[in-house]
């Protein structure tokens, strides 16, 4: 019998993922869910399927999984994992094509990545330009950006810091993206990117837990905490703290 895959967050990656699945005749059920997507979002079905191995492409374990579960993920303690693409191309006994390779590579070494693979300029641009899409950021969210950093960007001791307009973090970043040390925030919500991502996130996961922070692409990728986790007085506190930590 087949394996069910359980679609994660939607992001380029996860769209491609599930062509992959429709291409090799894979059985999969997909929510159409955000990133941070959780693995109680399937509870009814992991309930349902006790006879199959289940396969979770990018869910948050907030639930202990059933023995017959297989996880696919590479963020937070699978920082170093494979992509989940790349992971289920050798699972799928496939070979992937350069367009998915590149969703690969930007999927944990965002711009920076794609540059030393040696990607094109277009093809760097339409690769973020669907992830964004994919992520779901619109128009506006476009415009919002380009707004919060003409008009909220600060730089404390050499880190950039970007009070946001629009919670779609992407299209700031990677406007950001040459910048090594870039905090994003709104009144419910940070990210940071850059130097020692890996270390703060490992710091924060420990004192706020593994289902509330996450972190991801390389030992200097990004780490965040998940929307309304934190109030405004605690996000302050913890920028200051970034800041001392990367800061000059």
């Amino acid at each position: 019998m087949k394996p069910l895959f359980l679609i994660g967050g939607y992001d380029l990656e996860m769209a491609e993922i599930i062509k992959v699945l429709n291409q090799n005749n894979q059985d999969y059920i997909d929510k159409h869910l955000a990133w941070g997507a959780k693995l109680s979002d399937y509870q009814e079905e992991i309930q349902q399927y006790t006879n199959r191995i289940i396969i979770g492409v990018e869910l948050i374990k907030d639930i202990t999984p059933p023995k017959n579960y297989i996880e696919i993920e590479h963020h937070n303690q699978k920082l170093n994992e494979l992509s989940s693409i790349e992971q289920i191309a050798h699972m799928l006994n496939i070979k992937l094509s350069r367009y998915q390779q590149l969703i690969a590579i930007n999927d944990k070494g965002h711009i920076k990545g794609l540059i030393e693979f040696g990607a094109t300029e277009d093809e760097i641009e339409e690769i973020r330009r669907k992830d964004r899409e994919y992520q779901g950021v619109t128009e506006l969210d476009e415009e919002l950006a380009e707004q919060s950093i003409k008009e909220h960007l600060e730089i404390r001791r050499g880190v950039v810091v970007v009070s946001s307009l629009t919670h779609r973090f992407s299209p700031i970043i990677d406007k950001l993206y040459k910048f090594n040390r870039v905090i994003i925030y709104t009144k419910d919500e940070l990210n940071y990117y850059g130097l020692k991502a890996k270390e703060l996130g490992e710091k924060y996961a420990s004192l706020y837990g593994e289902n509330i922070v996450y972190f991801g692409g390389t030992e200097d990728g990004f780490f965040g905490f998940e929307k309304g986790a934190l109030d405004e007085e605690q996000i302050e506190k913890i920028i200051q703290e970034v800041v001392e930590y990367v800061g000059d």
